[in-house]
């Protein structure tokens, strides 16, 4: 088997596993120890769990930040205190609108909109999860965030079951999304199914299932993508042999037509990805985040 043990995994998780569990089944898989994901789904939640191994972990930042998009199918009709469909009904009503009314409700929903993340959340107060307290019948005054829906599409309505298309920043709840929409339209929803469709510029197509990854292991292939397609929004600069010497020492140094200041992607003689590194005021590119360097 070749080496393979630094770089991105996209991996396609099943329904009924956490983001955690799927994590620590694809590192037994791979056989590398040191590993994370960026951004968990919800153990319902199916779709594009982007996982990160090795000297990858160093880039884990510029992902966590990324929009993603969701394919999300809502069971109208009834609100559940976890707003999917693991959660306890509280709340009914008839589904008794039009196609205008529907229209307009979800362009409410459209641009920069302000959301109260869910109790059943990660979110931690006084150091304890909101989900801990949410379980124990608890329920806390959450500050309400600020998140950008850049396009959100109906693509289909049937009965009492919508599907939509969501293109959201980070940091977007979309069960939160699917509870205020159905309370718009007086019948009450929540999140029947949730497929992860994209993050960033990494696309569910390339993604692999774990009996695909354990196949793919078998067979001697290598799964993992490079790690610096995390980083293509950054300016690159290519190092002379002389200049990534001082670099890797975490010396600054001058080049050429450095690019404006900022952080860049560094580069080597041939092509090898150094790492992180700054452009900074005075022109000099000094290193930030290096590969191979602890």
């Amino acid at each position: 088997m070749s080496v393979c043990s630094d770089g991105i995994l996209l991996l396609d998780k099943p329904a009924g596993v956490s983001s955690n569990a799927a994590l620590q089944r694809a590192k037994r898989i791979m056989g590398i120890r040191k590993a994370g994901h960026t951004g968990t789904l919800d153990p319902f939640a199916t779709g594009l769990l982007i996982l990160l191994f090795g000297q990858a972990t160093k880039v884990s930042d510029y992902l966590l930040n990324a929009d993603k998009r969701y394919r999300a199918t809502l069971r109208l009709g009834q609100e559940t205190n976890t707003g999917d469909r693991e959660g306890e009904v509280v709340a009914s009503g008839r589904v008794d609108f039009d196609q205008a009314q529907l229209d307009a409700a979800l362009s409410r929903f459209r641009g920069r909109i302000s959301q109260i993340p869910p109790m059943f959340s990660a979110i931690k107060r006084d150091g304890q999860p909101l989900y801990r307290l949410a379980r124990k019948g608890v329920e806390v005054e959450r500050e309400a965030r600020s998140v950008e829906i850049y396009s959100l599409d109906l693509l289909s309505w049937v009965g009492d079951e919508l599907i939509l298309d969501i293109h959201c920043s980070k940091g977007t709840y979309v069960r939160s999304l699917a509870q205020d929409l159905g309370r718009l339209l007086g019948c009450g929803a929540h999140i029947r199914e949730l497929r992860r469709i994209s993050s960033g510029s990494f696309s569910l197509d390339a993604a692999y299932d774990l009996d695909r990854l354990a196949a793919a292991r078998e067979s001697g292939q290598c799964p993992l993508q490079a790690m610096d397609l995390a980083l293509q929004d950054l300016p690159a600069v290519i190092l002379t042999e002389n200049t990534a010497y001082y670099v890797r020492q975490g010396q600054g140094v001058v080049i050429a037509h450095a690019p404006a200041p900022g952080r860049i992607r560094l580069y080597g003689p041939q092509a090898q990805f150094l790492g992180l590194g700054e452009v900074m005021e005075d022109g000099k590119v000094a290193p930030r985040r290096l590969m191979g360097v602890n």
